[in-house]
């Protein structure tokens, strides 16, 4: 950049270059500047020697232009997420060290092919597991990135302590090591999806490959970490069970109050049913819509099948409506019911049956995706009025055209991101 000619230099001419640091116009710091004359260079650096050390090396972990390219509940979450990663890298110093005691590493009348074929049983179950997982929960990965990160950990946590149990029962050890290999099979597949939808929720500057990047320095430093003093842990307890499984124990219960808090600390700016059916109570009861964050501190993160809601019965209002119904399901009473109230449903690529207390939604196949938004607001709002005891199809219609279009823009409005439906 080009400044005022200094005292005695107008006639040579001269220039001051300028260096800035960042990635946009609202993150640069300046680092350096360079003037020069026709017979000299001058430069001055900014900031000390050691502080620009330091931010090269923050650069291999963090995200460029952090903390302005990262949602805010990037930071809390990584560090949460780092403390369990290195709690799990030293548990399995531990749990490895009993498995392959258990296989008869160090002892000589252990062979190489029987520890090689129990090796590749355990392996081949564990593809297997994870093959099967995909296919039967693959498609509730992305919006239900919470629970099933919760789900993945705690799966893991199962795994190793499978491998430290097989000592124990060395006349089922094959069973016990698939079982774990299993276990951790759900995991892999959980943990990368969920991870794929998390890095993009984090990234605000189109950057979710340099935030991916990062997450993979970070997880390099852990496991380094996490090894050494797994390795530092196996030499002192070794020998000895009660201080192995005190160390074990200690450290998973860390490890699921770590992952419980780095879950609690998301912000999801993205719609899934449980969080539509906040947003729609809130805005029912007060006609305004909650921020984000108001939403996850609402929102159900343990598993369904770990909840006291079970043992009573008792299920959350979207709970009690099935998006994506199949035709096939109808029965002939089903028909007759929908002959009845399609009239509520005209100029609409979708239809709701109300059957049993549950609210079936059937899309049609030219529906688009902000017609499977409205089906499922349409069918929460239905399955309210049926809890009332109110008249249902035609009440619900009434709201739909007198709120929908209302609800729908607040929530674009108060959401710190595009919209994104993942019913």
């Amino acid at each position: 950049m080009e400044a005022p000619h200094p005292q005695g230099e107008a006639a040579a001419g001269w220039v001051t270059v300028e260096e800035w640091r960042g990635s946009s116009a609202s993150m640069l710091s300046r680092t350096a500047v360079l003037t020069a004359s026709a017979s000299s260079l001058t430069s001055r650096r900014f900031g000390s020697r050691w502080g620009r050390i330091g931010s090269r090396m923050l650069g291999a972990f963090v995200p460029e232009g952090f903390p302005g390219s990262v949602t805010p509940d990037y930071v809390p979450f990584q560090t949460w997420d780092t403390l369990q990663g290195l709690s799990t890298y030293i548990r399995a110093m531990l749990s490895t060290q009993a498995l392959l005691g258990a296989i008869g590493v160090g002892e000589q009348s252990a062979t190489v092919i029987g520890a090689t074929f129990q090796w590749f049983l355990r392996d081949l179950t564990g593809m297997l597991g994870g093959i099967l997982f995909t296919f039967y929960q693959g498609s509730n990965l992305d919006s239900n990135a919470k629970m099933w990160r919760l789900v993945a950990d705690f799966m893991n946590d199962l795994g190793m302590l499978m491998d430290l149990l097989s000592p124990l029962f060395p006349s089922s050890l094959i069973v016990i090591m698939c079982l774990g290999s299993l276990s951790r099979s759900f995991t892999g597949v959980a943990s990368g999806a969920t991870r794929a939808a998390l890095t993009q929720h984090f990234a605000l500057a189109n950057n979710a490959a340099d935030i991916s990047a990062k997450e993979g320095s970070q997880e390099t430093l852990a496991t380094m970490t996490g090894m050494g003093l797994g390795m530092l842990l196996a030499h002192i307890t070794r020998g000895h069970a009660l201080s192995v499984w005190v160390s074990f124990l200690s450290l998973t219960v860390f490890h699921m109050y770590a992952n419980y808090k780095a879950v609690q600390s998301l912000s999801l700016t993205t719609l899934n049913s449980e969080r539509a059916s906040i947003l729609l109570q809130y805005f029912k009861e007060c006609s305004e819509v909650l921020a984000p964050k108001q939403v996850s501190q609402q929102e159900h993160i343990l598993p369904f099948w770990s909840s006291w809601r079970k043992l009573i019965r008792i299920k959350l209002p979207h709970e009690h409506v099935h998006l994506g119904a199949k035709a096939s399901m109808l029965t002939h009473t089903d028909m007759l019911e929908i002959a009845k109230t399609r009239s509520h449903y005209e100029n609409s690529n979708y239809l709701l049956l109300d059957k049993e207390g549950s609210v079936h939604i059937f899309i049609h196949k030219q529906a688009t995706p902000a017609d499977v938004l409205k089906s499922f607001i349409h069918g929460l709002v239905l399955t309210n009025l049926s809890q009332n005891g109110k008249s249902q199809h035609a009440e619900a219609r009434r709201w739909m055209d007198d709120k929908y279009t209302t609800f729908i823009s607040k929530v674009c409005i108060v959401q710190t991101s595009n919209l994104d439906v993942r019913v």
